[in-house]
C-alpha cells in the first residue's frame, strides 16, 4: 500500500495541465506496475534546490531533473535577478551546459524562462566547461550564471549550478534568497516561459561561443609563471588527454598546445561528447578505471603526461610515467601538493612571491599541500568543502583591497576531489587551467632531468609521507536519506573513542564550531565556519577521519588523512596503508 502523501503527489502531476502527455505516461506505467519503492523515490520530497543549485536522477517526478524542476528553478532564479532592479535584469544571465543527456533541453529551458522574465540570457551554442562559465559571467557583466551539468556523478544524474555575478556559486544570502524565491513557485504552471526563436529573434536570448573561448583561452595562456622553461621543454614532451566524452575536447588540447606543449593526443574513444559516458563506469577521473584508456594510449606512445577530466572540466586527474617505466595515478591531494609546490617555487625563483601570498583549501583536505605552503611563508586558510567558500575568500580580498583595507593575495586553491583552482579569472574548480599548470610542472620537471613522481617523492621525503583513503557508502532513495541522517546522528552523540587502534584525542563538529576533547568533553577550540554537517575526528598520532553526508550524491563520505616520517618511504607507506584499513573496517564496523 503507498503513503497516501506519495499517492496525493502521483495524483497531483497526473493531473497537472502544465505536464506533457509523454511525462505523465512514464509515472502510468509505475502505478501500473504498482511499483510503490519506485514512486515514493520520485515524489517524497521535491528536488531540492540548495545552497548551490539542484541535481538529482534524471526523468519525471517531483524528486527528479526535468523540464518542469528545471523550470521551477530558473523561475526562482529570475525572481531574484529581477527584484535586484532593472540594470541587473538588463545585465542578465549566462547559461552553459555539458555532455549529460538532456543538458542542452534544460539549458535552453532556463534560457526560456529567463527571457520570459524580462531579464536578458546569454545562452552558449554549445557544450562548454564549468569554468568558462564562471569566466564568462564576469568577463559579460552579468548578474548570474547557471551551468547545467552533474560533474563527475553517473550518467543518470543532471544537475543545475547557480552562479553570483562574481563568477561564484552562490553563498549566503544569495542561495537562500535565491531557495526562498524557488520554493514560492506554486506550481509548473506558474513558470513564465518564452517562445525560443522569438527570444533570440528580439535579443532577449543572446547566442554567445567563439569569442568568449578567445577571450578565455588568453587568459589560460597568460596564467603561465614559467614561460621561458615551459617554451624550450614543453615541445619534447608526449601528453596524453582524455575528456572522458565531455567537455574538456574543445578547449584543453589547444591550450596546452597555445602553451608550447606541441605533442598532445587525445583519446579518440572518448573525445566526442556523449552523455552515456559509454567507455567508463564513472566518467570521474578520481576512478582509477576511468583513465585505463588513456594509459593504454600513453603506453603505446611513449607519452610522459596523462590528463583526465570529468564531464564538465572542473575536475581533473593525472597519471605520470615513472622511472621503471609504468604509470602511475596521483590522488586529489598529491596533485594538490604538487601545483603548491609549483606555483610557490616559480614565483619564489622569479622574486614575485608576495609576503601577504595565501593558499585557500578545505578541512577535508591533506596537510601536505598546507605545509608545503607554510614552507613558502604563505598563509594557509582553511574553508568547508566546496569551491564557493574559496571564490568567496578571492572577492572578499578584492573587495578589500579596492577599499584601501589591508588584504591578502590568492596564490592557489584546492580541495582533496581533483579541484584546483590556479588563478582568479575563474572563480570554481578549473581543470583547463590546471591542466595547462600541470604540464607546466611536468615541463619544469623535465628541465631538471626529472618526472612529476620523482619531484612527488623529493616532498615526501622533504615534508614527511602523506596518504590518504576514502571510503564512500551508497544509500539511495528515502530510506538511505534517513540511514545518513542516524549514522550522522549515532557519531555526533556517542563519538567512538578509537579508529584503528588509536585513540581519538578531538571530535570537531562543524554544526556547532566546537571542538571537544573526547576524553574529558572539554572545549579546546572552535572553528569559525559557517554551519556544515561534518565531523572531524582527530586522532593520537595527528591522523583525522572525517564523516560528511555528500552533498551531490545518496552517500556518506568518510576521508582518512594520515602523515609519516619522511626519512624512510618505503616503511611509511607500509605503516600508513595499515592504518587506513584499520580504520576503513572500523568505520564499516560503525555505519552497519
Amino acid at each position: 500500500m503507498m503513503d497516501a502523501t506519495i499517492q496525493t503527489a502521483v495524483e497531483a502531476w497526473l493531473n497537472d495541465p502544465a505536464i506533457a502527455e509523454a511525462d505523465k505516461q512514464e509515472i502510468r506505467l509505475l502505478v501500473e506496475a504498482a511499483d510503490h519503492k519506485e514512486l515514493t523515490d520520485r515524489f517524497y520530497q521535491d528536488l531540492e534546490f540548495g545552497t548551490g543549485g539542484m541535481r538529482g536522477l534524471i526523468g519525471a517526478g517531483r524528486n527528479r531533473m526535468n523540464i518542469y524542476t528545471v523550470g521551477e528553478a530558473a523561475q526562482g532564479l529570475a525572481n531574484h535577478v529581477a527584484e535586484q532592479g532593472p540594470d541587473a535584469r538588463r545585465a542578465g544571465v549566462v547559461i552553459a551546459c555539458d555532455s549529460r543527456r538532456f543538458s542542452d533541453v534544460f539549458a535552453r529551458r532556463v534560457a526560456t524562462v529567463l527571457a520570459g522574465n524580462g531579464i536578458t540570457a546569454y545562452l552558449f551554442e554549445s557544450l562548454r566547461p564549468t569554468p568558462e562559465l564562471s569566466f564568462a559571467v564576469r568577463h559579460l557583466g552579468c548578474a548570474g550564471g547557471v551551468v547545467i551539468t552533474a560533474s563527475h556523478n553517473p550518467a543518470d544524474y543532471n544537475g543545475l549550478k547557480a552562479y553570483g555575478s562574481d563568477g561564484v556559486q552562490v553563498v549566503p544570502p544569495h542561495d537562500e534568497n535565491i531557495m526562498r524565491h524557488v520554493q514560492a513557485v506554486d506550481s509548473f504552471g506558474a513558470v513564465k516561459v518564452a517562445d525560443y526563436d522569438e527570444a533570440v529573434a528580439d535579443g532577449r536570448i543572446r547566442i554567445v561561443g567563439r569569442e568568449i573561448d578567445e577571450a578565455f583561452l588568453a587568459h589560460v595562456d597568460a596564467s603561465c609563471v614559467c614561460k621561458d622553461i615551459v617554451r624550450r621543454y614543453g615541445k619534447d614532451l608526449k601528453i596524453v588527454f582524455t575528456p572522458l566524452h565531455g567537455t574538456g575536447a574543445p578547449l584543453i588540447p589547444e591550450a596546452l598546445r597555445r602553451r608550447g606543449f606541441e605533442q598532445v593526443l587525445v583519446v579518440p574513444e572518448q573525445a566526442e561528447p556523449d552523455g552515456d559516458f559509454p567507455t567508463v563506469t564513472y566518467p570521474n577521473p578520481e576512478e582509477s578505471a576511468a583513465l585505463d584508456l588513456a594509459i593504454a594510449l600513453a603506453r603505446r606512445e611513449g607519452a610522459d603526461l596523462v590528463i583526465g577530466t570529468d564531464p564538465d572540466a572542473d575536475r581533473m586527474g593525472i597519471a605520470v610515467r615513472t622511472a621503471d617505466d609504468t604509470f602511475q595515478l596521483m590522488t586529489g591531494n598529491q596533485i594538490a601538493a604538487l601545483l603548491t609546490y609549483s606555483i610557490c617555487e616559480s614565483l619564489q625563483r622569479e622574486g614575485r612571491l608576495p609576503d601577504d601570498g595565501v593558499l585557500i583549501t578545505t578541512v577535508v583536505s591533506s596537510d601536505m599541500m598546507k605545509n608545503i605552503a607554510r614552507s613558502y611563508g604563505v598563509e594557509v586558510i582553511e574553508v568547508l568543502t566546496g569551491f564557493k567558500w574559496i571564490g568567496q575568500k578571492v572577492e572578499q580580498f578584492e573587495q578589500d583591497r579596492a577599499a584601501g583595507r589591508p588584504t591578502k593575495t590568492y596564490l592557489f586553491g584546492a580541495e582533496e576531489s581533483y579541484g584546483y583552482m590556479p588563478a582568479t579569472f575563474v572563480r570554481d574548480k578549473d581543470a583547463v587551467t590546471s591542466a595547462a599548470c600541470v604540464a607546466d610542472l611536468a615541463a619544469l620537471a623535465a628541465s631538471q632531468s626529472k618526472n612529476l613522481s620523482a619531484v612527488l617523492e623529493e616532498l615526501f621525503e622533504r615534508f614527511g609521507y602523506y596518504q590518504e583513503g576514502a571510503k564512500s557508502i551508497t544509500l539511495p532513495g528515502k530510506e538511505g536519506a534517513d540511514r545518513i541522517r542516524a549514522i550522522m546522528e549515532m557519531f555526533r552523540k556517542d563519538p567512538p573513542r578509537s579508529f584503528g587502534g588509536l585513540a581519538v584525542d578531538t571530535v570537531a563538529d562543524f554544526m556547532t564550531g566546537d571542538v571537544r576533547q573526547i576524553a574529558t568533553g572539554q572545549l579546546v577550540g572552535r572553528y569559525e565556519l559557517p554551519a556544515s554537517n561534518v565531523l572531524l575526528f582527530t586522532l593520537a598520532d595527528g591522523s583525522k577521519v572525517i564523516a560528511r553526508p555528500s552533498g551531490t550524491e545518496p552517500k556518506i563520505k568518510f576521508y582518512i588523512l594520515t602523515h609519516q616520517p619522511g626519512g624512510d618511504l618505503v616503511a611509511a607507506r607500509t605503516v600508513a596503508k595499515a592504518l587506513i584499513d584499520a580504520i576503513g573496517a572500523d568505520l564499516d564496523r560503525l555505519a552497519k
